[in-house]
C-alpha cells in the first residue's frame, strides 16, 4: 500500500454549529493538542518532508472549523507550507459577524491570497437550520456568499443529500445560482463520525429520479452509485493508495516527538497495515453483506465501510480504528 501524502491536524479551534453528520463528531470539547505547539511541530515536519521525502504532500488543519482566534497568521502558515486551507476555506461554522466586520474579514482573506470560499447546505431555510443546529446559519451564509462575490471571492457550494432533503434539492440550487455559486456539488454525505446516523434517510435511486436533469447534473454519477450497481457491476476494487492521517492531542504529542518523523509515518502506516489486514477483501465483504436489492447510494469508501463494520462486530474484532477521523489513522483510495 502506497503512501501518496500526509495530513496532520490538532482539533483545537470550535465550530459554531452542531451538523448532524459532522465527520468529526463536534461535541463542544477540543481534543487536539494547542495551535502553538502544533504549529511548530508541523514546520518542523514539512522541513523533513521537503529534504527527506520531497515528493510526499503535507497538509495542515487545526480544528473543527476556520474559526481560528488569529485566522489571518493561520493562513500565512498554511501557505509557508504549501497547505491547501491557505487558497480554500470552507466557510462552515464560522461565528456570525456583523455584515461590516464579516466584509471586512473577506477583504482580509482575499488580500492574504485565499482564492476561494466553500459553503454547505442542506435545505432550504429552517431545513438547513435544523440540520446545521444553528438558527440563522442559512441566512448568514447566503449573506457571506453574496459578501464574498462582491470582493471577488470565489464561491462554491456542497449539498449533502439525504431522503429528506432531496424535494428541496432543485430550489435550492436554483438560489445559490442566483447567490453566486460558480459550481455546486451535489453529495452524498460519508458514514464517518455522526454521518452514520443518517443512514436510515440514506439517498436512494428514487429521490434521485425526484431531481432535476439540471440537479442530476450536479451529482457525480461515477463516484456515486447504488449498492446494487456496485455489486452488479464488480466495481468494488481493492484500494491502491492512501493518506495518512495525524492527529495531534496533549496525550501524543511527547511520544511523536521522541521517536522522530520517519518512524512516525511508519507507526501510522502500522496502523492501517494491521487494520485492513484483519479484514477480509472488498470481493469478499461484498459477497458476505452485499444487498443486491439495495438502491440507496454509496461512495465506494463508505459501502466498503459498511461493510468492514458488519464483519468487525461480526467477529468481535478490537481494532484501532483508522476511519475515525478524530484520531490517526488513514484514507484509502
Amino acid at each position: 500500500m502506497k503512501t501518496t501524502s500526509i495530513m496532520l491536524q490538532t482539533l483545537c479551534v470550535p465550530c459554531s454549529c452542531h451538523c448532524r453528520y459532522c465527520l468529526l463528531g463536534w461535541d463542544g470539547h477540543l481534543p487536539g493538542l494547542d495551535y502553538g505547539r502544533s504549529q511548530d511541530f508541523a514546520r518542523r515536519f514539512h522541513q523533513w518532508l521537503r529534504e527527506n521525502r520531497p515528493g510526499l504532500p503535507f497538509h495542515f488543519s487545526f480544528g473543527f472549523s476556520m474559526e481560528h482566534p488569529r485566522l489571518l497568521d493561520a493562513i500565512d502558515f498554511l501557505r509557508e507550507i504549501g497547505s491547501v486551507g491557505a487558497r480554500y476555506l470552507h466557510f462552515d461554522g464560522m461565528a456570525f459577524r456583523e455584515s461590516s466586520a464579516l466584509s471586512a474579514l473577506l477583504q482580509q482573506l482575499k488580500a492574504r491570497g485565499v482564492e476561494t470560499l466553500n459553503f454547505t447546505f442542506y435545505g432550504v431555510s429552517q431545513a438547513h437550520d435544523q440540520f446545521a443546529g444553528r438558527s440563522g446559519d442559512y441566512a448568514y451564509l447566503l449573506q457571506a456568499m453574496r459578501l464574498a462575490r462582491e470582493t471577488g471571492l470565489q464561491v462554491t457550494a456542497g449539498i449533502p443529500l439525504t431522503q429528506e432533503n432531496a424535494g428541496q434539492a432543485d430550489a435550492l440550487c436554483g438560489i445559490l445560482e442566483k447567490t453566486g455559486a460558480e459550481s455546486i456539488r451535489l453529495f452524498v454525505p460519508h458514514a464517518e463520525g455522526r454521518g452514520i446516523l443518517l443512514d436510515g434517510i440514506r439517498f436512494s435511486l428514487a429521490d434521485h429520479h425526484r431531481l432535476s436533469p439540471a440537479s442530476r447534473q450536479r451529482f457525480n454519477r461515477a463516484v456515486y452509485k447504488t449498492e446494487a450497481e456496485w455489486l452488479a457491476e464488480g466495481l468494488l476494487k481493492p484500494p491502491q493508495s492512501r493518506t495518512l492521517l495525524i492527529s495531534l492531542t496533549p496525550e501524543n504529542i511527547d511520544a511523536f516527538e521522541a521517536m522522530g518523523f520517519e518512524a512516525l509515518i511508519r507507526y501510522v502506516e502500522s496502523l492501517d497495515d494491521a487494520y485492513y489486514d484483519a479484514l477480509p477483501s472488498p470481493q469478499e465483504l461484498a459477497r458476505l453483506y452485499g444487498d443486491r436489492d439495495h438502491f440507496a447510494f454509496y461512495h465506494q469508501r463508505d459501502l466498503l465501510w459498511h461493510y468492514q463494520q458488519r464483519y468487525i462486530a461480526a467477529h468481535r474484532l478490537t481494532l484501532h480504528d483508522v476511519t475515525n477521523e478524530r484520531l490517526c489513522g488513514s484514507r484509502r483510495f
